[in-house]
């Protein structure tokens, strides 16, 4: 360097940099390699910087007065570059540097200005290169800054005046442009590009959340305020990126698979090979993984920190130091501690952000699959369990990729640590490696075996939650809740035996991960001072030990938990890997299907072909495979044997209808576009007109989930309809006429299905078992046990003389053709003024009026409370815990932190041992003292952590949830219908989940933290009192940060949760409905919805991300402030504090960072979780409907004797607000009478047997049963003696003889009686497991027909003295119908009857018959008198040929 500089200006003096009160560099030193640094950085990085941005073109940004800027100063400082240079050529005889910095500079300068330039022409807003420019040009400039002061003032005159100056308007231009750099340009012109808000400054400095703070801690934050989701990180870009990458893995895996294949045939033929894609090497989100090396860079920030303190505590040694040595070394503690934040923060910002996009990768990935899902795959995974692997599995999988760069990074800080220990201790570390050794298998067992177990028992919990929240009505009309509640809160039983078991293991995992480090340090100090008589355990060695064993416990802890977490994902994504897609095949030639692979062929030898334009309609008994026909033609069912082809468009109408939470218009449209005419011609065809009047918004009318809010008839009119307006070539229709009344039937026929119908020239396949309608197919298909047993015309099969002929002699009417050429018109004039009367002279008119007209909602949006969580929830939670137990719990806390610290303080009293030089004599005292402080801490947390979380937060646990289970089955029935499953099933998992597990974690580290930073901030005041002045103004700060963080990330948490439930209330109805969607090819709508609703929930989850960062560098800068302190005092006191005190201070300071970090992140996880309490607490305590069971007013046991019901002018409404649907009905039953109950569709019938079991409440009047009011006794004293066969049959998952009596009253020989009458016989005992044969859920094992049956052998065993019959042989064929109503004549001959019938000819030998109208009675009387009469009732027995 001398040939640089010349002789005059050497490049190092030591004496005057390091051994100098007034410090400083020399200008060599300044003139070559501070002014170098920067310009070989940008020399460097340019050529791969152009190249990128040549490749990368964004678009062009116009030139702004910012660029301008940024420009000017580029020239001004090339410039002043140039003055320097030509001034030391003017001057001559100067060293050679004085040429080529200037040259040098001046040349970067100008390579910045074109860049500038550049990036503005390839459309680059904020440049990331140019900041570390500017940045590092400033830095090198401030010694600069300093020296030249220095100078002047210790010469007394500026020397060289012009360089002087030159050298301040080059430092004021580097400043200006530094700031410059920090604002974005606007975005480029002409470019389809979706820019970013957020630039490299605001994601490095994190600047970015305070807008949205400031605007959450002045109100709540509503949706509206969220920003707008980043395209890339949308489940239009994630998604198909994990879904690529997954076939890719696929393509792999078989490739592998085909190789190993051929080894393995060589060596051992009998092996099976796997051959799973692994999911775990997945490469879709592993490009943000780059940025992992950052973590390793911001754990060699820790190894700086340690020695910086260590040579703190030798400064205070050592007494003739200058103290800037000391001030340096306490800055240089808080600059390295900051740049750690940074870094840290920015790593985990793009981790987090990486887990957003993995979980909404995964759910767009399951619910893709689940829309394809095959029948085999759909009866192995259950609605709930997939619920929950949407919820729960997802976010744990989220959460893992936080912790993903553990993986490496955990063994290397481990290595650092060992190795440095081994440098201060030599080989005494040795013991303390071999305690570390055994406690990681003791922690990995542990890591591996918490969670596994309690998954198998939520998945039950909540499959079979869905299941009662599906089958709530029937569990209410056979007052069967208590029975269910039992089975859930007996699998509730054993998943808290699981987390008790759980907890146990984690409060000794707990007590290990806190206990590893001093175990170490005992055993360490211990054989560090007894081996040898010359090792001293001084300040130094045991407090930089001390920070290293600290550091050692957080990978220590990690790495086994980041494995087990790994291992359980994998499983997860075993269990959601691959559905496969089906496509749809019609037309089929020696068709044999199963429902799965491994089971037996339900259809055989099927031969159908049918001609475009024709009408086929399929015919059998209960089971014999017609629906199975209409699935293996969708596409639902596997292919085993022959050909299917279908061609054209498919429209579907299933036989239970499938009907969306939307208003009545959208299920029809279906998502297409509304045509008026067409819309009014599908309504005329459906019979659906005079149903708009009545529904209280017409079409806009909202209709519930599973279409709740409408009657049996009308939902399968309403499925009718989307089928007719969509328009499509073939249609599948299974059994569409079973839920509607016989006129409505012959209607809907004849306008829609028939010859004459608006289906005309389609090609349609009815699935029916209406015989009336038979001589107008153009085809009959019979089916007898999954065969085709004859196929042809009407007239074909009466020729043939077959059994369908034979059938057809026996239940159809003699001159059933005759009756159907003279009847002419469906309708006789009453009945057609009936159903048409006024609509269509009305029509137009009313819809008119429905327009403008509000429309109460009926699933009400979920709301979130707002504003701080209210003391009586955490009230609530300290009650569930138990008060004095709390405040036990919280002192023993106390007492923990207090043993920790005090192991510490004696720690710093040994090492004073070797000032004074008495080390040898205390040895065994000090030892014997540090070990039992060390033990007592380690007891006193295992005591805490059992207490804590295996006794009383479980308590609270099982309260919370049997009072939710409790809160819910007591809702009234109105509540089901205003509340999708989704949102109930979301408190069920998440809620009863964060419960569970989450906040006992919360409260434990909370606690543990509070009393820890407490304890320092104590310590660090009683040593250097005159911290308390700093102390105040940082805790006002930190208030103010947690004040401010705490309400806005609340309020984010509470809108995530509310846009949680949605996505799964839409999943849920997405698997109930994937037949039809799949049939009217609707599949990519469906999936462009699903992705909004996560996208709208992952809006919410975003900023939370950013807030966690926003709030942990500004906490971490608090801590970092009091190390700064905390070195300061120490260099100012030095005199006064001995080096085991300093030591002792600086060492508590390096981690209050953390704990601080911690205690505001678990306030508001505190905070964020309770807000579980909230909601679960909301749902507990809904109005419930009358009690069970009322002690004073309990009827006698065998009440009712004779079965006389009575009602005296009752009225009843289905919700506060609504109409009437029961005006005034006044009737008397004897006992012992058979009563059929007609009327079109809404008239009222349902309704009726509905008040009998008190399912709505009465507004007027009152139901009397053998002179007891129903009104005054308990609800299940009442519906316990009653009994319904409902419209639509439930069945629950489990054994058949659980679901007809779950409570287990009767004898096998009891149910195989009742199954005999019921005709089921047969079927079940051809079953392998008999009585124990497994119903899957919502029984979809067994056809609807055989469902129907079941619900008829639950009555059958319960023999109530009065029967309801809601529509419930709908769904039979005509032979099995006649079976039932014999055995209900013969069976219940003595019992009082109410049947609702579609099909007249099973009540025309009741006693009376009830024609409701409007919710009136219209006529009541025989069925002889009223056809004589000629009323209502005579034209609907006329429709269905039973009257001339």
């Amino acid at each position: 360097m001398e040939r640089l500089c010349g002789p005059k200006l050497p490049f190092w003096v030591s004496n005057r940099t390091f051994n100098s009160s007034w410090p400083d560099l020399p200008e060599c030193f300044q003139l070559s390699v501070l002014s170098w640094v920067q310009c070989i950085y940008l020399w460097a990085v340019s050529p791969i910087y152009i190249f990128c941005l040549k490749k990368n073109k964004k678009g062009y940004i116009m030139m702004s007065l910012l660029n301008r800027f940024k420009t000017a100063f580029g020239f001004l400082l090339w410039i002043v570059c140039w003055i320097d240079l030509f001034y030391t050529l003017h001057e001559g005889n100067q060293p050679p540097i004085y040429y080529v910095t200037p040259l040098v500079l001046g040349m970067t300068m100008l390579l910045a200005t074109f860049l500038i330039q550049f990036e503005r022409l390839r459309g680059v807003q904020s440049s990331g290169v140019l900041f570390i420019f500017w940045l590092l040009c400033l830095l090198c400039a401030t010694v600069p800054f300093r020296s030249k002061i220095l100078q002047a003032s210790s010469q007394g005159e500026v020397t060289d005046k012009l360089r002087f100056t030159t050298f301040y308007f080059y430092f004021s231009m580097v400043v200006c442009e530094f700031i410059l750099c920090c604002f974005n340009e606007k975005p480029p012109l002409f470019s389809n590009v979706v820019t970013d808000p957020v630039s490299h400054r605001s994601q490095s400095l994190l600047l970015l959340f305070p807008s949205m703070a400031v605007k959450g801690y002045k109100m709540p934050l509503e949706a509206k305020d969220l920003w707008s989701l980043n395209k890339r990180d949308s489940s239009k870009v994630m998604v198909p990126r994990l879904l690529n990458e997954w076939e890719k893995e696929e393509a792999k895996a078989k490739l592998r698979y085909v190789k190993l294949k051929k080894e393995v045939e060589v060596l051992l033929s009998s092996k099976k090979v796997a051959h799973q894609p692994s999911f775990l090497r997945w490469r879709a989100y592993t490009g943000v993984y780059t940025f992992g090396y950052f973590s390793f860079m911001c754990f060699n920030q820790i190894i700086p920190l340690l020695y910086l303190s260590r040579m703190l505590i030798l400064f205070i040694k050592e007494k003739d130091v200058p103290n800037w040595w000391g001030y340096t070394l306490a800055c240089l503690m808080f600059f390295t501690a900051l740049l750690q934040t940074l870094i840290l923060h920015h790593q985990f910002q793009y981790c987090f952000v990486t887990g957003m996009n993995v979980r909404t990768a995964v759910i767009g990935a399951i619910y893709r699959k689940a829309l394809v899902i095959t029948n085999a795959a759909k009866r192995s995974s259950t609605v709930g369990e997939i619920v929950n692997l949407m919820s729960v599995d997802a976010q744990r999988f989220m959460d893992l990729t936080t912790f993903l760069n553990m993986l490496w990074s955990a063994p290397l800080q481990i290595m650092l640590a060992l190795y440095f220990l081994w440098q201060i201790l030599g080989p005494s570390v040795l013991a303390g490696v071999a305690v570390m050794i055994m406690l990681i298998p003791f922690n990995a067992f542990i890591a591996m075996k918490t969670r596994v177990e309690q998954m198998q028992h939520k998945d039950a919990r909540i499959k079979l939650m869905n299941e009662i929240l599906n089958g709530i009505k029937v569990l209410k009309l056979y007052a069967w809740e208590s029975s269910f509640k039992e089975k859930v809160l007996a699998i509730r039983q054993k998943e808290l035996i699981v987390l008790r078991k759980t907890a146990y293991l984690g409060a000794l995992s707990t007590m290990a991960w806190t206990s590893a480090p001093f175990l170490v340090a005992l055993t360490t100090f211990a054989v560090y001072v007894t081996v040898d008589e010359k090792n001293i355990l001084d300040a130094e060695t045991a407090f930089v030990s001390i920070s290293l064993f600290n550091i050692l416990r957080f990978p220590l802890n990690m790495l086994p938990q980041v494995i087990s977490s790994l291992v359980q994902v994998g499983t997860f994504f075993t269990s959601c890997a691959v559905f496969v897609f089906r496509v749809f095949f019609i037309t089929v030639v020696n068709g044999k299907f199963t429902w799965g692979k491994d089971d037996a062929p339900v259809l055989h030898n099927i031969n159908v072909m049918v001609p475009q334009g024709s009408l086929l309609a399929v015919v059998g008994h209960v089971g014999c495979g017609k629906s199975s026909l209409i699935s293996a033609l969708l596409g639902d069912m596997e292919k085993v044997e022959g050909e299917v082809s279908v061609r054209g468009s498919v429209a579907y109408v299933p036989q239970q209808a499938w009907i969306q939470n939307a208003t009545l218009r959208d299920n029809i449209l279906f998502g297409n576009p509304y045509n008026e005419q067409k819309y009014n011609s599908v309504l005329e065809a459906c019979a659906l007109t005079p149903d708009l009047q009545v529904l209280p918004g017409g079409d806009m009318t909202e209709i519930g989930e599973k279409g709740i809010n409408l009657s049996g008839g009308q939902r399968q009119r309403v499925s009718l309809a989307r089928a007719l307006y969509s328009d499509a070539d073939v249609y599948l229709l299974d059994d569409p006429l079973s839920a509607v009344d016989a006129h409505v039937s012959k209607h809907i026929f004849d306008n829609l299905i028939g010859p004459e119908g608006a289906l005309k020239g389609k090609t349609r396949i009815l699935v029916t078992h209406g015989i009336s309608f038979l001589p107008q197919v153009d085809n009959i298909m019979v089916m007898v046990d999954g065969r085709v047993s004859e196929m042809g015309s009407y007239q074909d099969l009466l020729k043939q003389n077959g059994a369908f002929a034979e059938f057809l002699r026996n239940y159809a009417l003699e001159d059933i053709m005759e009756e159907d050429e003279a009847s002419g018109t469906a309708f006789p004039p009453l009945t057609y003024h009936l159903i048409h009367g006024c609509s269509q002279r009305k029509h137009s008119e009313s819809q008119d009026k429905k327009k403008p007209r509000e429309m109460e909602k009926l699933i009400q949006a979920e709301t979130a409370e707002t504003g701080q969580v209210k003391g009586k929830v955490y009230l609530e939670y300290v009650k569930a815990v138990g008060p004095l137990l709390s405040v036990v719990i919280c002192f023993l806390y106390g007492c923990q932190s207090a043993a920790s610290i005090g192991t510490n303080i004696w720690l710093s009293e040994w090492t004073n041992d070797a000032v004074t030089n008495s080390t040898a004599e205390n040895v065994q005292m000090r030892v014997g003292v540090y070990a039992a402080l060390g033990f007592a801490q380690g007891a006193l947390l295992l005591i805490n952590c059992l207490l804590c979380r295996a006794y009383s937060m479980l308590q609270a646990a099982k309260l919370t949830h049997r009072n939710l289970l409790q809160g819910v089955l007591r809702a009234p029935q109105g509540f089901f219908e205003s509340t999708p499953t989704g949102r109930l099933l979301n408190r069920f998992s998440k809620d009863v989940d964060a419960i569970d597990s989450q906040i006992p974690d919360n409260i434990d580290i909370w606690m543990r933290t509070f009393w820890y930073t407490l304890n320092v901030l104590l310590i660090c005041c009683a040593l250097t009192p005159m911290f308390l002045i700093v102390i105040a103004p940082l805790m006002v700060f930190y208030w103010w940060v947690q004040r401010f963080y705490v309400a806005t990330s609340r309020q984010l948490k509470r809108l995530e949760s509310v846009s949680r439930s949605p996505i799964y209330s839409h999943f849920s109805e997405t698997i109930t409905g994937c037949s039809v969607i799949r049939a009217y090819g609707r599949h990519s709508a469906f999936v462009l919805m699903s992705d909004i609703k996560v996208d709208e929930n992952q809006k919410s989850y975003y900023p939370g991300i950013v807030s966690n960062r926003w709030l942990g560098v500004r906490i971490e800068f608090i801590g970092n402030c009091i190390v700064l302190f905390a070195g300061l005092f120490a260099v100012t006191g030095k005199d006064s504090l001995s080096p085991g005190l300093v030591g002792l201070s600086v060492s508590y300071a390096l981690q209050v960072t953390m704990s601080l970090n911690w205690m505001v992140r678990m306030t508001s996880e505190l905070e964020n979780n309770i807000v579980a309490v909230e909601r679960v607490k909301e749902y507990s305590e809904t109005k419930t409907e009358a009690p069970w069971e009322v002690e004073d007013k309990k009827p006698p046991p065998e009440w009712p004797m004779q079965g006389n019901v009575e009602f005296n002018d009752y009225s009843v409404r289905y919700r506060e607000g609504l109409d009437l649907v029961l005006k005034d009905i006044t009737l008397r039953v004897k006992g012992g009478e058979k009563i059929g109950i007609v009327g079109r569709t809404g008239a009222g019938k349902s309704s009726m047997t509905l008040c009998l079991f008190r399912l709505l409440e009465a507004a007027g009047g009152e139901i009397t049963i053998d002179n007891v009011k129903i009104s005054e006794i308990g609800l299940h004293d009442l519906r316990s003696k009653l009994t319904i066969i409902p419209q639509e049959p439930v069945l629950f998952s489990g054994t058949l003889r659980m679901n007809l009596d779950p409570f287990e009253k009767y004898s096998d020989e009891e149910v195989w009686k009742a199954l005999e009458h019921s005709h089921l016989h047969k079927f079940v005992s051809n079953q392998a497991a008999k009585l124990d044969l497994e119903c899957s859920e919502g029984g979809e094992n067994l056809s609807v027909g055989q469902r129907q049956l079941v619900c008829l052998a639950r009555a059958l065993l319960r023999k109530t003295r009065i029967l309801i019959l809601d529509e419930a042989t709908a769904a039979i064929d005509l032979e099995t119908d006649d079976l039932i109503q014999s055995t209900i004549r013969t069976q219940f001959e003595d019992c009082t009857v109410f049947t609702i019938a579609h099909r007249l000819n099973t009540i025309m030998d009741y006693t009376r018959v009830l024609v409701l109208d409007k919710g009136r009675i219209a006529e009541f009387d025989t069925p002889t008198n009223l056809i004589s009469k000629r009323g209502i009732f005579y034209g609907m027995a006329k429709d269905a040929g039973l009257a001339q």
